[in-house]
């Protein structure tokens, strides 16, 4: 019959702790009235107690610090640290000791280890100590690989190790909305609005510090998060930036492209990059965390081969009296040179001065040519601005233009005498 060896004992011991912020001690408060029986004795018993606060022993916080009673939970952007320390627990001088700590996650394995140069020796009661730290940038399960090899005065080489295993969990739920602007006076229809909500999934409350966006090469961004108030910029959250658990928060971006982008036609079409979130909390004790977004990318409106856009168009108007618009028609091509003809087409409340089917001329690849229009409303209210027509006489294509815009018109005053 077989007999196996017994399991030899080894000389070393391996501690690994997490290490976290305390929380700050609770405690419940039991009182009552002094005509009930215990009369004073549960508040007497309360101001004596050294974890409550004093003059206000009725508080469930105290002015004591606890320390973390298990490993707690680990969320996506905070760092992991760990104290691992080695042990020599025989009276024998232990040699050549080396300590590797390894994190394996589901897509890598990450050497965690200050050093990898192995201690010399190692003498009876004494200890080798070692603090690790990682940014958590995954989610799921993750398992701390602890390693020990060693040389016993024998000259035997030993060698053990432990694992620890535990879980990430996401901290935040991001959703963002693209908003495309509308036509407006200005020049800059190609802003578009980002939309950012942000939901606290956590069970304890967060401070929010910092929720920015940086934007791609493309374009200039405007956080729309404060509002102006006697001169100081106030956050629209108010003076206290924490989000409770399920809570959730949106906030606004307006992206601008750059000059060099939105003057050539052509180059914001598709898919484009937007940019991404950084996102910074504090939690217990100012435990910091942080997350970046991949990059956002969202898919810009196509406006085919012309694009007409309004430069300049009043907001209101006299009814029946001329009033006056500029429009921007840009070749959107980056290879065509377009030959093109203008048809003012009249509707039912607006009625277009001026020549119709007119020759504009040769408008070459990603060029743009500004022109001025004169028109009139016959009916009081809010117009639709429609009927132009711009005709490629090249491929005999043409282009419709309708809801350019809206102006209110309205009757014109009349001074009455008396």
């Amino acid at each position: 019959m077989e007999v196996n060896p017994p399991k030899q004992e080894h000389l070393l011991a391996l501690k690994v702790m997490r290490l976290t912020k305390p929380t700050l001690f609770t405690n419940i408060p039991v009182t009552c009235e002094e005509k009930d029986l215990p009369g004073d004795l549960f508040n007497q018993l309360m101001k004596d107690d050294p974890s409550t606060v004093n003059g206000a022993e009725i508080l469930m916080l105290g002015e004591m610090l606890t320390l973390p009673q298990n490993f707690g939970n680990i969320f996506l952007g905070e760092t992991f640290s760990s104290y691992i320390s080695v042990h020599n627990d025989s009276n024998q001088v232990v040699k050549d000791i080396l300590v590797k700590a390894d994190l394996q996650t589901s897509s890598q394995r990450l050497n965690l280890s200050a050093s990898n140069a192995a201690v010399a020796e190692l003498k009876p009661d004494c200890c080798i100590d070692d603090v690790i730290h990682h940014e958590v940038k995954e989610i799921g399960t993750h398992i701390l690989v602890c390693a020990v090899s060693y040389t016993t005065q024998g000259g035997e080489k030993m060698y053990f190790r432990k694992f620890f295993k535990f879980q990430v969990l996401k901290p935040l739920d991001v959703k963002t909305k693209f908003y495309n602007a509308e036509v407006s006076t200005s020049c800059h229809t190609d802003e578009v609005f980002l939309e950012a909500q942000i939901q606290n999934i956590t069970t304890s409350p967060m401070f929010m510090e910092k929720v920015s966006l940086e934007p791609s090469i493309m374009y200039n961004v405007t956080e729309l998060n404060s509002v102006n108030q006697a001169g100081e910029c106030v956050s629209t959250f108010g003076s206290r930036g924490y989000l409770q658990p399920m809570d959730t928060r949106q906030y606004l971006y307006c992206l601008k492209p750059k000059k060099e982008f939105a003057e050539k036609a052509g180059i914001i079409k598709g898919v484009t990059v937007i940019g991404k979130l950084d996102i910074v909390w504090k939690t217990n004790l100012g435990e910091r965390g942080r997350l970046q977004t991949s990059q956002l990318q969202r898919m810009a409106p196509g406006y085919g081969d012309v694009r007409l856009s309004l430069e300049a168009i009043p907001d209101t108007v006299n009814l029946e009296e001329p009033f006056h618009i500029t429009c921007k028609i840009t070749n959107c091509s980056s290879e065509r040179t377009m030959d093109l003809v203008l048809e003012m087409c009249n509707t039912t409340s607006i009625h277009w001065c001026g020549i119709s089917g007119r020759q504009l001329g040769k408008l070459h690849p990603s060029s743009s040519l500004c022109l001025a229009l004169t028109l009139l409303s016959s009916v009081q209210g809010l117009q639709s601005v429609s009927g132009l027509r711009l005709t490629d006489t090249f491929l005999k294509r043409t282009y419709e233009y309708d809801d350019i815009a809206q102006v209110c018109v309205v009757s014109a005053a009349v001074e009455v005498e008396a």
